[in-house]
């Protein structure tokens, strides 16, 4: 079986899907009209006043939490981490939550979650679509039905699961501590069609009372910037580990792209492989025969989907950077009003959303083949020996008719297209762009990166310099995925002009093949 799966990835991988596979980031993205016509909507019926006076006091807030998080007394060491049990013996009790999202000292009101839908909500958004996208390229046959949303918020990541996802969903439950943000939540998904079954609940342990012990499974368990609202790391590993349980399958955490968000991404990752890489040893070892073995192999354990290429430590840990990734957005009509206030100068037609994220499935990693196993490049010196003298030779007869009839077609003015995609929204959607768009998107997950270890990922910008290009790449060093490490790779058109061309066009977060 083995040996089948090198034929097969190189029937699949040619310079040409290569590029397509390892596209995972979007330049400038929008809003969706849905979304935007809703957000308005709700502004208007609140007729709230001084809300650019809101939202300047929710980013003063939100400023003030990341200094707090920065000078927290860290009371728990390193090995709360790695190896949880050994703090549980010393203190003898069960691990309790004594704190929530909230505690750190901020809570949201109907002010706070009027300037958070006005101002925030799109920018949240993006990034959950960014990173849910992702899943649905790197995970083709996954389809969610049953999705759990921890603190849910306003439902940003709902929106988000709404588009990635739009009929696979069957029943969502959420989980939102504010009264007013779940209002907000409901009162933004009115009108729309073909919702699921949602459920909001105030707490987890509310979740587990309501529901039996065989309906507590979820597909998808997600949650987005709220960990690093809880001031307890015991406690964060505490709701992480109860996360983990209620997960069937995949679990998504997000938080803010800064040092103290990309920790918190990176503690939780490491507590919960650590997790599984224990039971796994004690399932083996408990188990005595081989057959059971291999089914204990296949239904345990844990691996990384995104954004690490493997599951051993990160490598950025002992250096000066953070892991972290960006989704620009173009900033719609309540952000342009809002956000801006007297005596500052325009706000740009966009914004860079700055996030970190983990995404963890059930069970082993896949052993595939890497992409380019197999593969033969030219180098730039022997692609121009191969060129045949003739294609050089120019037509000059050909050349004049061809500027001939360019000249015979009359000049059309094309209508400009309008920055602000706000005042063109309509009532309905024009079902053929609908479709064509979804056959666009068929045609690129035809080819999409496997989950083996042969896939990179580009954490920070490229450098172009020249005949260059310059990439910081995470990258597995082994071909099960179990250990990775931080590279420098320089790509010159001299010698690879196949990799330098997917090199200039790669973006921060796109994948990178080995």
């Amino acid at each position: 079986m083995a040996s089948l799966i090198p034929e097969t990835s190189q029937k699949i991988f040619t310079p040409d899907t290569l590029r397509s596979a390892a596209k995972q980031s979007q330049r400038c993205l929008t809003v969706p009209v849905r979304l935007r016509r809703a957000i308005k909507k709700y502004l208007r019926e609140q007729e709230e006043p001084h809300v650019k006076r809101k939202v300047l006091r929710l980013s003063e807030t939100l400023s003030a939490i990341k200094d707090v998080n920065a000078q927290l007394a860290t009371t728990t060491s390193r090995e709360l981490v790695e190896d949880p049990l050994k703090s549980a013996e010393q203190s003898r009790q069960r691990w309790k939550i004594r704190s929530s999202y909230g505690d750190i000292g901020f809570k949201y009101t109907g002010d706070e979650t009027i300037a958070y839908v006005a101002s925030r909500m799109p920018a949240v958004f993006s990034a959950c679509y960014r990173v849910l996208k992702e899943v649905h390229k790197r995970l083709p046959g996954f389809s969610p039905a049953r999705v759990l949303d921890f603190g849910a918020g306003t439902g940003s990541a709902f929106w988000a699961l709404r588009e990635v996802w739009p009929e696979s969903m069957e029943k969502v439950n959420l989980v939102e501590p504010s009264q007013s943000m779940q209002r907000a939540g409901r009162s933004l998904i009115q009108g729309l069609k073909n919702l699921p079954l949602i459920h909001s609940y105030d707490s987890i342990q509310a979740l587990n009372k309501s529901i039996n012990k065989s309906e507590r499974g979820h597909d998808l368990v997600i949650a987005s910037y709220v960990l690093g609202e809880i001031p307890s790391l015991k406690d964060r590993i505490t709701i992480v580990r109860q996360l983990w349980d209620l997960t069937r399958d995949v679990l998504v955490l997000v938080e803010p792209g800064t040092p103290h968000g990309s920790n918190i991404i990176s503690q939780m990752r490491s507590h919960i492989l650590w997790t599984e890489k224990r039971k796994c040893r004690k399932s083996k070892a408990a188990n005595n025969t081989v057959s059971k073995d291999l089914v204990v192999a296949q239904k345990s354990g844990a691996f990384i989907v995104a954004p690490c290429p493997h599951d051993g430590p990160c490598p950025l840990l002992k250096t000066s950077k953070y892991c972290h990734f960006v989704q620009r957005l173009e900033r719609t009509s309540s952000q342009r009003a809002y956000k801006r206030t007297k005596g500052d100068p325009p706000l740009r037609g966009f914004e860079d959303e700055k996030f970190s994220f983990v995404v963890i499935r059930r069970g082993q990693r896949p052993r595939e083949a890497w992409p380019l196993d197999g593969m033969k490049f030219e180098t730039l010196k022997e692609r121009r020996a191969e060129r045949n003298p003739e294609d050089l030779e120019i037509d000059y007869e050909d050349l004049m008719t061809l500027q001939q009839e360019a000249d015979d077609i009359p000049y059309e003015e094309v209508d400009p297209v309008t920055y602000d995609s706000d005042v063109m929204e309509i009532d309905a959607v024009d079902k053929n762009d609908e479709e064509e768009e979804k056959e666009e998107e068929e045609e690129e997950e035809i080819t999409s990166a496997d989950l083996g270890g042969g896939w990179g990922r580009i954490i920070f910008p490229s450098i172009r310099r020249g005949r260059q290009v310059t990439m910081d790449v995470c990258r597995s060093t082994e071909r099960d995925g179990s250990e990775g490490s931080f590279e420098h790779i320089v790509v010159t058109r001299s010698k690879n002009p196949t990799l330098h061309h997917q090199a200039r066009r790669s973006l921060w977060g796109d994948l990178w093949p080995f």
